[in-house]
């Protein structure tokens, strides 16, 4: 039983988009823990952790602009 290039293409699509917002959130976490490191090596207690949250943030929040905004390469 052979399946439709169309069906192949929504499934390379909804891979890609659950790729991104791994991405995204890998974004958030990473800087939380970046955050979470420097407050306990620096003493600095939630200073840090936030930073890291709203840096996080932003480039993840970027990296979903920047493919939300570019050309489909078709």
């Amino acid at each position: 039983m052979s399946r439709s290039k169309g069906f192949h293409e929504e499934v390379g699509r909804q891979v890609s988009a659950t790729n991104e917002v791994g991405g995204f959130f890998a974004s958030i976490l990473s800087g939380t823990l970046l955050g979470l490191g420097g407050d306990h090596i620096f003493g600095t207690d939630p200073v840090l952790v936030v930073l890291g949250i709203i840096a996080g943030s932003v480039i993840g929040f970027w990296r979903m602009w920047t493919i939300a905004t570019r050309d489909d390469e078709a």
